[in-house]
């Protein structure tokens, strides 16, 4: 569609003829989600819709950057007790150990981080007796 609008033409009546005559060549067959209902039109609007789902689309967080860090702790964590070495679980807490540890000297911005470096051994530890080693 790269022809310009005639002048003694309404813009509508431009618009519509170009919507017709693709319609016509079947340019608009075959598109994705034909005859499916549109997702979500029953919720009601919110007008940040799109950046939601474009948020939850592209996993990104918009959590503040403590709230990322306790995260990625708990989840180190979860890491470290699933972690097949002993070797592997003093990787993991070494680096969530690290990252806390510089939120700490340069502090993020949102709520406390309430957060403070790991006991490696207390967590090896703990790896042992869920493996009964």
């Amino acid at each position: 569609m790269t022809e310009r609008k005639p002048p003694d033409v309404s813009f509508e009546t431009w618009v519509d003829k170009q919507i017709r005559e693709a319609a016509e060549r079947g340019d608009f067959d075959d598109l994705p989600g034909a005859g499916k209902p549109i997702p979500d039109i029953d919720k009601p609007y919110d007008d940040l819709w799109w950046v939601k789902e474009k948020l939850r689309r592209e996993n990104i967080s918009h959590l503040p950057p403590t709230l990322v860090l306790r995260k990625a702790a708990e989840d180190a964590l979860a890491a470290a007790a699933d972690a097949p070495t002993e070797d592997d679980v003093r990787r993991i807490v070494a680096g969530i150990n690290g990252r806390i540890a510089e939120a700490i000297r340069k502090p993020l911005t949102g709520p406390p981080l309430n957060l403070v470096p790991f006991d490696v051994e207390r967590v090896v530890g703990d790896w042992r007796e869920r493996r009964g080693s």
